[in-house]
């Protein structure tokens, strides 16, 4: 390894030390300062919990799902993956904590594995409670990456390391004949060949609506005829499920490992847990589990006379247990590495491919999607097990968040998709998008994409059927008097006059599609208290809160959706052109490019037009014939 190359990977890990404390300090100061009801309240704890299952999982690990039973309207911060600590508070006192990892959140119910092989003693006795807690295992695995990668000499890895830092040039095989693949357009072609022809890495920049998801799963189905079996990641167990899913319907063996966002036939049955399960041998593997967890609990029991035969009785027991466990480990990982081996495809997060089911095994290809929203170290955790390399995704799109902006301003905030991509001459950019008319499309195309995006046939032109049917619309509420305003609980910004907008708007929308089927709609704010108070707001509307087609919520929450119609709330209206986090375009490229017939931005122009991103749009919505002003939906 170069001397620069040892300088650039020394200063990323540098980078993600400052990263991992910042990210502690956070914690420590919003979570760790509050009581129990504080906690309760902001969605960082559920308390009192009722347990509704227990049993053992994949390692010899035991699991507890429980379940919500009081503040059910509660918003909450507990997401798959996250690490949490089980405890239970009888008299005011917490007991020993048991730490473990979310499998699961599901409405009310959640699913955690603990990270022992018993449960708790007190688990029955009520009183239970979890807790959000710092999750250090991430860190920690991305520290383990990144050393392998400095400590690489003479290998693979090695090689991977030079062209993925930008020290040498990607190479491509040539190929005799091209695949193409008939409901693949050329650019998705060439994708799809630019890999099977890469040797260590091949990268596709996939815009919104492109199909990026498409090419990667046809490119995956292609190269499945000819390699053993494809390891497929990406940052987040939501984007995991959606490539299983899609995969699946190609009728690939597909093998999903670790967490899931959602729990559905479509993804349970094609988990590790489900494929064990529901092999034969595996009621005996579970069997002999619960024997050794009996034998365990045995020994652990408290005896008040206590002498020579008590001591050798628990010895005993505790030989017997471990001589169990022994026994059920070795039939389950003959299990594991008998399902694994059958797999073609194996999808994980980043952080997932460093379980120890998958910690001797190489793959020719792995591909990480929504490479852009990935720290870099985190892509070298899939990257270390490669013989070649995939990297897809938008990197004008929605960029990992990112607690220390020192660290952030010092460089961990480009991610691995960005420096290849400017390294390389070789990016195959897909350029026909299939989800929405010209016009919703020009400003991200203008901004992001120097033009080189075209609107497919049959989306260019489609519009939604009624009187203010115009693909882009702006409702400008400069002279309204809609000042935003601060909750004080959560510092979040919100405008009522703009809902108040957004509702006389849509309803007119309502009375247009009375006796036709109503389109699909998503209300979108970057602010957390505005999509709060809409939710809210709509709640105590007749007309609007039973709307099945309506969907309210963050943007990065809709990352990845799309939807007929629909709305931005900007919120931010003050005298002094602060506009905050509205800065970050990526986001508002995301936010604008959901919409495939309508999009409908409402927000103060006055506020908004001192920055040169947003008078640009304003120039366009002007341009476009589609510039509004709020006083045309004013209730007199």
């Amino acid at each position: 390894m170069s001397k620069k190359e040892k300088e650039v990977l020394t200063q990323l890990a540098d980078l993600l030390r400052q990263e991992k404390a910042a990210d502690f300090e956070q914690f420590k100061n919003i979570i760790q300062s509050l009581t129990l009801d504080e906690r309760r309240s902001k969605g960082y704890t559920w308390y009192p919990l009722q347990v509704i299952k227990t049993g053992y999982t994949i390692g010899d690990r035991a699991f507890v799902i429980v379940e919500k039973t009081s503040q059910l309207d509660k918003t909450h911060q507990f997401r798959a993956g996250k690490t949490v600590s089980l405890f239970t508070q009888q008299d005011g006192a917490y007991a020993p904590e048991k730490i473990g990892v979310i499998k699961y959140v599901v409405k009310h119910k959640m699913n955690i594995i603990l990270n022992t092989k018993d449960l708790p003693d007190w688990i029955d006795q009520g009183h239970i409670g979890v807790d959000l807690v710092f999750d250090e295992r991430t860190y920690l695995e991305m520290e383990r990456a990144l050393q392998r990668v400095i400590d690489a000499s003479g290998n693979r890895l090695a090689e991977l390391r030079s062209v993925l830092t930008g020290f040498a040039l990607p190479q491509f095989m040539p190929t005799e004949h091209t695949v193409d693949i008939p409901n693949l357009n050329p650019a998705q072609n060439q994708a799809l060949n630019q890999v099977i022809a890469a040797r260590d890495l091949a990268v596709i920049h996939g815009p919104p609506g492109t199909g990026k998801t498409t090419t990667l799963v046809e490119t995956i189905k292609v190269l499945s005829r000819s390699e053993l079996s494809i390891l497929v990641c990406a940052p987040s167990n939501a984007a995991v499920d959606l490539l299983t899913e899609r995969l699946a319907q190609k009728e690939l063996q597909v093998l999903r490992i670790g967490n899931i966002s959602r729990v559905d036939d479509q993804i349970i049955k094609h988990t590790l847990d489900s494929q064990l399960s529901n092999h034969p041998e595996s009621k005996n593997i579970k069997k002999v589990k619960i024997q050794a967890a009996q034998c365990r609990k045995k020994a652990q029991k408290f005896k008040r006379k206590f002498g020579a035969q008590e001591r050798n009785e628990r010895r005993a027991l505790r030989e017997e247990a471990k001589s169990l466990s022994a026994w059920a480990n070795q039939l389950e990982d003959r299990l594991i590495d008998q399902i694994i081996s059958q797999a073609q495809v194996i999808c994980c997060t980043l952080v997932g491919a460093a379980q120890k089911i998958l910690q001797h095994r190489q793959f020719k290809t792995i591909f990480i999607d929504e490479a852009a929203q990935a720290l870099e170290p985190a892509c070298w955790i899939p990257i270390s097990k490669a013989d070649r390399v995939v990297l897809a995704g938008d990197p004008f799109q929605l960029p990992p968040t990112i607690k220390s902006n020192t660290a952030a301003k010092a460089g961990l905030a480009t991610t691995l998709i960005e420096k290849c991509i400017s390294t390389s001459d070789q990016v195959c950019l897909l350029n026909i998008q299939y989800r929405m008319h010209e016009a919703i499309m020009g400003f991200s195309n203008q901004q992001f994409y120097q033009q080189k995006l075209m609107a497919h046939e049959s989306v260019k032109s489609a519009t939604l059927d009624w009187w203010d049917n115009q693909a882009i619309v702006f409702i400008d509420t400069a002279g309204c008097g809609f000042e935003e305003e601060v909750k004080p609980e959560h510092l979040s910004k919100f405008n009522p006059g703009e809902v108040n907008i957004l509702q006389e708007h849509l309803l007119q929308l309502l009375t247009a599609y009375k006796d036709k089927t109503l389109p699909d709609i998503g209300i979108i704010s970057p602010y957390k208290e505005q999509v709060r108070y809409l939710q809210k707001t709509f709640q105590q509307e007749e007309q609007l809160k039973d709307i099945e087609q309506l969907s309210i919520d963050t943007i990065d929450a809709f990352q990845g959706q799309e939807r007929s119609m629909i709305y931005i709330s900007l919120v931010r209206s003050n005298e002094k052109g602060v506009i905050g986090f509205l800065k970050d375009y990526r986001r508002m490229n995301v936010a604008m490019t959901r919409a495939k017939m309508q999009l409908v931005v409402i927000g103060d122009s006055a506020t908004i037009g001192q920055d040169d991103f947003y008078a640009a749009f304003l120039d366009y919505c002007d341009a476009q014939g589609s510039y509004k002003s709020a006083w045309e939906y004013m209730q007199q």
